[in-house]
């Protein structure tokens, strides 16, 4: 076989470019996703407030509703094979006023029409499940089956399994140009020219940007900008539902909700923005924190280890695009995949894997394995099965990152492992090494150390996260660089 023709090319590695390629791993198929930065799950996909929503709010008869239902109900399990923190905590839509209360209703309504459980519940119930509230929150939508997954991890772990089941990723590679030569694709990038019978178009952001190389898109992604706080785990009741305020047409509004970190997140804001934009500023904080303090007042932002923010690709129709193209067929475009993009993620994949598998007319790969390799922590193992680990490789028994409590020995597996880290950053959305109350000041050197022990590179080649990034421009003054 050609050695740069492929069966399908996934042009995008967010979270939905990766449950593809996970997903298409089921068959005897050869895949290569390309993604341009130095890591998957470097924009939209490792910022966002990292909610399964439940599927009560899409308009019925909508792709938002049908793959937001369905990837909401393959979640838990999906979490499971990967190794992947998921937490079904519940979410209570808040209302204030009668009106408040008029929407809330038509929500439950919406929700039998989706087929989601939903439940209206009073002032009394409410602030008996969720003591933190204010007092003048009176009613709530009650969704149990929403929750939290940590949507960087999840990413990752698509890609590895998809990697460990044969697919292929070059990562720091950009399209630059795709054509259509009879029943084949001609993608060039900026490091090789390849060939492929099909193209997913998964590119979040840029989405409309790839088609517009190979036909006048259809829609447009209008990036808006979504900035968060994140206080630290500091009192794992403080809030135990993702809280919502009562949506508008502008969308869901700020949110409080804990991780599976057990942090607590604040956002986000919704601000028309360019698409690398993830700044923060002062007023937009503060707006959060207003808005916020309708929920629960006195949020402890003593606590607040970090703000930052993600870009989302809202598109600039009403739903979600995921379709073949008529113009070119086998390219699809999977776009204006906003909220709720992740809970669906599940849902996508094994959705555009399936047409695939019928246009291809694909085999069943019988090798196909759907679990990861388990990840080694104190918080999983416990202590007793942690210190076992430790007189097998002593390594695991030195701490580098004391705020979230990760070791050498995972960060040394997180590296070697298919789609391994190799940044900082990378570290960071694999293990939380740096995530922590002091955001690296104590581990980030040690943690380079390791990198380039492992990846046998100079230290200050070690990058933070994409390529010209590198940590340490200079040799530390007055020390030799042993690398």
């Amino acid at each position: 076989m050609e050695k740069n023709y492929f069966d399908v090319i996934i042009i995008g590695g967010g979270v939905i470019g990766c449950s593809i390629a996970r997903y298409l791993s089921r068959f005897k198929v050869n895949v290569l996703l390309i993604e341009k930065h130095f890591d998957v799950a470097e924009e939209t996909s490792s910022a966002n407030s990292a909610i399964v929503h439940s599927g009560y709010d899409p308009l019925p008869n909508t792709k938002k509703a049908y793959f937001n239902v369905k990837g909401n109900k393959m979640m838990e399990e999906v979490c499971k094979e990967l190794h992947v923190p998921f937490i079904k905590n519940g979410s209570l839509t808040i209302g204030f006023n009668d009106e408040d209360k008029k929407t809330l209703l038509n929500l439950i309504q919406r929700a039998k029409l989706n087929g989601v459980e939903a439940e209206f519940i009073e002032k009394e119930e409410l602030h008996k499940i969720e003591p933190s509230l204010n007092d003048e929150c009176l009613y709530a939508l009650y969704a149990k089956d929403s929750g939290i997954v940590s949507p960087f991890e999840l990413t990752i772990a698509f890609m590895e399994n998809a990697m460990d089941n044969g697919i292929k990723l070059h990562l720091s590679e950009k399209v630059l140009d795709i054509k259509k030569d009879g029943d084949l694709f001609l993608i060039d990038t900026d490091k090789d020219k390849y060939k492929a019978k099909v193209v997913v178009n998964a590119a979040g952001l840029y989405s409309d940007e790839i088609l517009k190389k190979l036909e006048e898109p259809s829609f447009k992604i209008n990036p808006r900008k979504g900035e968060y706080i994140l206080l630290d785990h500091f009192n794992n009741n403080w809030c135990k539902h993702t809280l919502f305020m009562c949506p508008t047409k502008v969308g869901k509004g700020v949110l409080i909700s804990p991780t599976t970190s057990f942090n607590y997140i604040i956002g986000p804001s919704n601000d028309e923005s360019l698409k690398e934009d993830t700044s923060t500023d002062s007023s937009t904080i503060n707006y959060l924190k207003e808005t916020a303090s309708k929920l629960i007042k006195d949020i402890p932002y003593a606590e607040v280890i970090r703000t930052f923010a993600g870009v989302r690709a809202n598109p600039d129709v009403d739903d979600f695009i995921i379709e073949e193209s008529k113009i070119n067929p086998g390219f699809i475009n999977c776009a204006g995949i906003m909220s709720p993009g992740l809970a669906s993620s599940p849902a996508i994949g094994e959705y555009v894997s399936n047409l695939i598998k019928e246009k291809l007319n694909l085999e069943i790969n019988t090798t196909y394995n759907p679990t990861r390799r388990e990840i080694y922590s104190l918080s999983s193992l416990g202590i007793e099965k942690y210190n076992e680990l430790i007189k097998k490789d002593s390594r695991y028994g030195h701490m580098i990152c004391r705020c979230e409590k990760v070791s050498e020995g995972q960060i040394v597996d997180a590296i070697h492992r298919n789609c391994g880290a190799r940044s900082v950053k990378g570290i960071k959305k694999r293990l939380r090494a740096g995530f922590g109350k002091c955001q690296g000041s104590f581990c980030e050197e040690e943690v380079c150390k390791i990198i380039a022990r492992e990846l046998n590179i100079p230290l200050n080649s070690v990058l933070y996260k994409d390529e010209g990034s590198e940590v340490f421009k200079y040799r530390f003054k007055g020390k030799k660089n042993e690398n």
